[in-house]
């Protein structure tokens, strides 16, 4: 099984996410800079958390006109799995690869600490090994992962199933006092219609090694290989 991980200038998670996508299919990712404009055939291709360009202009803004992100645009049109964490969900979304947008914090401070997870969606690519309502600890880091979107698209997304993560407590209870960044309906990951696009802020790549502290990520790996296999 093949996969691929994007970097941009900025980006600081890429090592991460080989070592995850490396663990889980056995083989070490081919890592693609922004200014290709192909992609090797690939199962998997994912797109890393950090600060593409420096966060500049607005987070994922500058990324996602990188030359990379048309045939990432292609490759998603084509139904091959992609995978965006953190400022890869900012790429994502800038990219119209998924709906919505990352504003700031509501805090308007950065936020680098573990949180709980509710899994809403176990029939997608992304979750299948997972629980319908099973709560995981990821961690975050991020200073702009507060998710929008008009009430039209928070709806469609709803009914269609789209809203894969939720942040919650340990009782798996969502509400107000759960919602670190304040993203609508405590939204922390969506899947595009077709279901092959996931983007999430929580990083699900720095939870599969109990040296750090769990491994709740590992499942959403097993998903990606258990879908592509």
């Amino acid at each position: 099984m093949k996969s691929a991980v994007i970097l941009f200038p900025g980006i600081n998670r890429e090592n991460d996410a080989i070592a995850a996508l490396e663990q889980a299919t056995g083989t070490k990712p081919t890592v693609v800079w922004h200014g290709e404009t192909e992609l090797p055939k690939t199962d998997i291709i994912m797109v890393p958390g950090g600060f593409s360009y420096g966060d500049y202009l607005r987070c994922g803004a500058m990324a996602a006109k990188s030359p990379i992100m048309r045939a990432v645009a292609e490759r998603a049109k084509a139904g091959v799995t992609i995978l965006g964490v953190c400022n890869g969900f900012q790429i994502l979304t800038e990219a119209g690869l998924l709906p919505g947008a990352l504003m700031r914090n509501a805090s308007l401070k950065f936020i680098c600490k573990n949180t709980r997870l509710k899994i809403e969606n176990t029939n997608t690519r992304f979750t299948n090994q997972y629980k319908t309502g099973e709560v995981v600890d990821y961690p975050v880091a991020h200073h702009d992962g507060n998710f929008f979107a008009d009430r039209e698209t928070l709806d469609r997304l709803e009914g269609e199933g789209r809203v894969v993560l939720r942040y919650c407590d340990a009782n798996g209870v969502v509400d107000p006092a759960t919602n670190l960044n304040g993203s609508q309906r405590n939204i922390a990951g969506i899947i595009n219609e077709a279901g092959n696009v996931l983007g999430m802020m929580p990083h699900p790549e720095n939870a599969i090694d109990p040296l750090h502290g769990g491994t709740d990520g590992r499942n959403l790996f097993k998903s990606l290989v258990e879908a592509a296999s």
